[in-house]
């Protein structure tokens, strides 16, 4: 974690320490490009104002930084800000005509889209239609994907802004659990297939770590590169079901077990020693997995959760 945070920190400082006459001289500049997350070079010459973002973190994020107003739909999984749910929704899955049909100059997508649903990308780009691929896969490259995000739209004042009251509340969380003595063994579930839990880059990983939790998976591989996801199993689970003091679920499209009753239907779980102690929490994906602003209020939940008498919400 403390290399993490000084390389962010590193970063920040770097980038905030420009003089106001090498910002203005910036937000002057035309044709600014980046390289995206499928390898593409993006040029930017003005904002862009017909967005649809076919990832739901991009759409939120785009609210947060103030480009709200430029974005003209959304994916069909989208319904956060409540602004964004109103919005016309695409699949792309689907028929790409749809989004060609809405004239947008932006298409934000990650990477797993173009992979899996590539011809689909290819009609969008067939029709005059700038995408761009957007991910960040840990929490070091948060900063830069918002950064992107905000040249793309003109918001790089208000994005700025909101990465460093992020970084500073996330500071402040991880002081005020840095004395602990008696530290939680957590594991954490992103699915019940295989007991499967998270890579260690991945942004639970990093939030049991910044809380000063002892991720029991902390050196599982992850399905394949990139990936968040890291299979476990429930043998070496249960081997060490006593050792275990915290069980964290995600809950999402991934993982339906709501209830403590849904865990313990599974062989052998209840030997586990969170299980029994009725130490488990229910968090939602969208606030620890999603690379977005609330992942703060995941994090003050898992620091709330391991030790409810040191932390201070």
């Amino acid at each position: 974690m403390g290399k993490i945070a000084f390389i962010i920190g590193v970063s920040l400082l770097l980038f905030f320490s420009c003089s106001k006459q090498e910002e203005k001289q910036a937000q002057n500049m035309v044709g600014i490009s980046f390289i995206d997350d499928d390898g593409n070079t993006i040029t930017v010459e003005k904002p862009f104002h017909r967005i649809i973002p076919l990832y739901s973190a991009h759409t939120e994020n785009l609210f947060s930084i103030g480009a709200g107003q430029f974005v003209i739909g959304g994916h069909k999984t989208c319904t956060y800000p409540a602004q964004a749910d109103l919005l016309p929704k695409f699949d792309y899955t689907g028929d790409p005509e749809y989004i060609i049909a809405k004239d947008p100059d932006l298409v934000l997508i990650r990477p797993f889209i173009r992979r899996s649903h590539p011809n689909y990308i290819v009609e969008l780009e067939k029709a005059g239609i700038l995408v761009v691929s957007l991910y960040p896969e840990s929490i070091a490259e948060f900063d830069d994907y918002m950064l992107k995000l905000a040249l793309l739209t003109g918001k790089e004042k208000e994005a700025q802004e909101k990465l460093l009251a992020f970084h500073d509340t996330l500071h402040t969380i991880s002081k005020d659990t840095a004395g602990i003595s008696n530290k939680k063994t957590v594991f954490f579930e992103s699915t019940a297939v295989e007991n499967r839990t998270v890579s260690p880059s991945s942004l639970p990983a990093y939030a049991i770590e910044m809380v000063n939790g002892i991720n029991i998976a902390a050196h599982a591989e992850p399905v394949s590169q990139g990936s968040s996801i890291a299979p476990y199993g429930a043998e070496k689970l249960l081997q060490n079901a006593d050792t275990i003091d915290a069980y964290i679920v995600q809950q999402g499209a991934m993982n339906r077990a709501k209830t403590m009753e849904d865990l313990l239907k599974r062989p052998g779980f209840s030997t586990i020693k969170a299980l029994h102690e009725n130490k488990v929490l229910f968090i939602d994906e969208k606030i620890i997995s999603s690379p977005t602003f609330r992942y703060i209020e995941g994090v003050t939940q898992i620091a709330s959760f391991l030790y409810p008498d040191v932390f201070n919400q």
